[in-house]
């Protein structure tokens, strides 16, 4: 039986659009670090100004965060968010 990551799963997604799939890989990254420093989501949600349940949201998808919120939990791990401009792939 092999087990599935996100990266083998990513790809079969149809219905989310880019700008989305970009939020999810994003959150995705910083969860993963918050969860590799072993920081739980109340003290993690108390570091960075933030309601345990409405951090649980954000990381649930449930509510779609914001780039100021990504940037707040980013910081929150000493870390930062950093985008880059690419010109479109035309495919005539």
């Amino acid at each position: 039986m092999n087990a599935w990551n996100w990266e083998d799963f990513k790809p079969t997604i149809k219905d989310i659009s880019p700008q989305e799939m970009s939020i999810i890989d994003t959150l995705s990254t910083l969860q993963v670090e918050r969860l590799r420093r072993g920081i739980s989501q109340k003290e993690f949600a108390d570091h960075i100004g933030m309601k345990q349940p409405q951090l649980a949201k954000i990381e649930n998808l449930d509510s779609v965060p914001s780039l100021k919120t990504l940037d707040r939990y980013a910081a929150g791990l000493d870390l930062q968010i950093t985008m880059n401009i690419t010109p479109l792939q035309i495919i005539n």
